[in-house]
């Protein structure tokens, strides 16, 4: 199972359209920091209906879209 299977499912539950979720948010979720690694993991999202968008560095958020 992969770490951030939380994070997917969290994200199908509440089922939004579009999710801008802090740092802080996925971790809170998680239960871990983001680290570098989700950028290989984000593929799996698909999976759960979702896509990853934008992953701002800056507001240290990440944007996730219904697909």
């Amino acid at each position: 199972m992969s770490k951030y299977k939380p994070l997917w499912k969290y994200l199908k539950m509440h089922g939004q359209d579009v999710y801008v979720l802090s740092y802080a948010d996925i971790k809170g979720i998680l239960g871990f920091d983001l680290d570098h690694a989700f950028l290989n993991y984000k593929k799996e999202a698909k999976d759960f209906g979702y896509e990853v968008g934008k992953i701002s560095l800056k507001n240290k958020t990440v944007t996730f879209r219904k697909i």
